[in-house]
């Protein structure tokens, strides 16, 4: 025992002499040395056996994120859910691996529904500010009588809407051969799918293929062109025409979805002057699936339904890689106000006056201190991101008034202690009753 409590000693010194180094920014050379070291003794030290070790891990699909993480992750859901709400939407709770879940059911005059979930996913991406996006739309329906009249035949249907699918990420070149060479398709078929599917554009791509000879021909197609005809003239009317691009190339989600589709990316700079933005990653996706809700029903009736999903992970990553990016802070609280003491001795008057405030809706602090120093107060709210401190001094208690100090400008103003809590809310924006 004594030997080991030796060699632990001799640890812990080389550890700090490590330490040390490392602070006085030592030569490279020098601390690996000596931290080569520190190796061979915690070699000849081994594990202690009369030590029970500890594997703590989250549960298997779950992760923990920090209070900055957790901070971020609240934005975001307030800024998705506020505009749901603000839209009509009713709350349903789903389980924890689904995407934020707006959904339209019910049979409706074509296209309205359609056009208010596109203006949903705009509303959300311009407010969450993670940069220039656009909305990607096509019809399953247009996709079904464009396979027909090129000539793919229905087993290949799937396959090759797969190979599509796939041009935002790679050439068209590329997606011809995967089409050809590995799944069977006559060169010839290929070429005339290449036609459509690589153009894209607004209500005036729309106008043009329905007059196409051979698109218009087609029932499907022609369905599905007039309604997206439709849908740009609602989205014009929403004001978000701009942000949307009639894409042939969109061929997601197929298994279900019955008519309209789209899918949101984020575009980054182009490198030259007069390129096209480039996609770096689809946000936000959804479309009409009429057939899939009556396949949950005993009766089989037809639920016509519209929706959209907002990537909630990717935009958490986004948002973080940003902030860590500009360096900027983040409020891991939202407590308005840090109840503080000027003199010692004053541990009483703080916990009555924080538990008024708390009594009267006010998120509030103090530090857990008997005798804090005012200057470490201070520079708690100004860490944390505090705006107001309510400060309690001896001649305050005599004059029956709490000194309230705006943390950002350092103003100080004397309230009188009745007329504290108004004084806070009016500041924070908080509402003055419950009504």
């Amino acid at each position: 025992m004594a030997e080991r409590a030796a060699l632990e000693e001799l640890v812990k010194l080389q550890g700090e002499r490590v330490r040390g180094l490392k602070q006085q920014k030592a030569s490279a050379e020098l601390i690996e040395e000596e931290v080569a070291k520190l190796l061979k003794l915690k070699a000849q030290l081994g594990p202690d056996e009369s030590k029970q070790k500890f594997v703590l891990k989250t549960p298997k699909g779950t992760r923990d994120y920090s209070p900055r993480q957790m901070a971020v992750r609240e934005k975001v859901f307030d800024v998705i859910i506020r505009c749901f709400k603000r839209h009509g939407a009713e709350v349903i709770d789903t389980p924890v691996f689904e995407l934020k879940d707006f959904d339209i059911a019910g049979n409706f005059d074509p296209m309205i529904p359609d056009a208010e979930c596109l203006k949903i996913m705009c509303e959300i991406l311009s407010s969450l500010q993670i940069g220039d996006f656009l909305v990607k739309v096509n019809d399953r329906r247009i996709l079904d009588g464009m396979f027909a009249i090129c000539g793919v035949s229905d087993s290949k249907f799937r396959t090759i809407c797969s190979s599509v699918d796939k041009l935002d990420k790679v050439s068209w070149e590329e997606v011809k051969n995967e089409m050809v060479g590995e799944k069977g398709l006559a060169p010839e078929v290929a070429d005339r799918i290449g036609d459509y599917v690589q153009q894209h554009g607004g209500v005036s791509l729309v106008e043009q293929l329905l007059q196409d000879p051979k698109l218009s021909q087609n029932k499907q197609a022609l369905e599905g062109l007039g309604d997206l005809k439709l849908l740009f003239e609602y989205l014009t009317l929403f004001g978000i025409d701009d942000k949307i691009s009639f894409d042939l190339s969109l061929a997601r989600g197929l298994d279900y979805y019955t008519g309209v589709i789209y899918e949101a990316v984020l575009l980054q700079t182009p490198a030259q002057a007069g390129e096209e933005p480039l996609g770096v990653g689809s946000v936000a996706a959804g479309g009409r699936y009429d057939g899939l809700v009556g396949m949950f029903d005993p009766k089989g009736r037809k639920v016509p339904c519209v929706g959209l999903s907002i990537g909630v992970e990717r935009i958490f990553s986004i948002v973080e890689q940003r902030l860590e990016a500009l360096e900027e802070k983040v409020r891991t609280t939202e407590t308005q106000v840090l109840v503080a003491s000027a003199q010692k001795k004053l541990l009483e008057e703080r916990l009555k006056l924080v538990s008024e405030l708390w009594d009267a809706g006010i998120k509030a602090e103090l530090l857990y201190k008997k005798n804090p120093k005012l200057l470490n107060q201070l520079q708690y709210c100004e860490e944390a991101g505090i705006p107001l401190v309510a400060i309690i001094g001896e001649q305050e208690l005599k004059d029956g008034v709490i000194k309230l100090r705006s943390v950002t400008s350092r103003e100080e103003v004397d309230v009188r202690r009745e007329d504290l809590v108004e004084e806070i809310k009016r500041r924070t924006g908080q509402p003055l009753c419950i009504c």
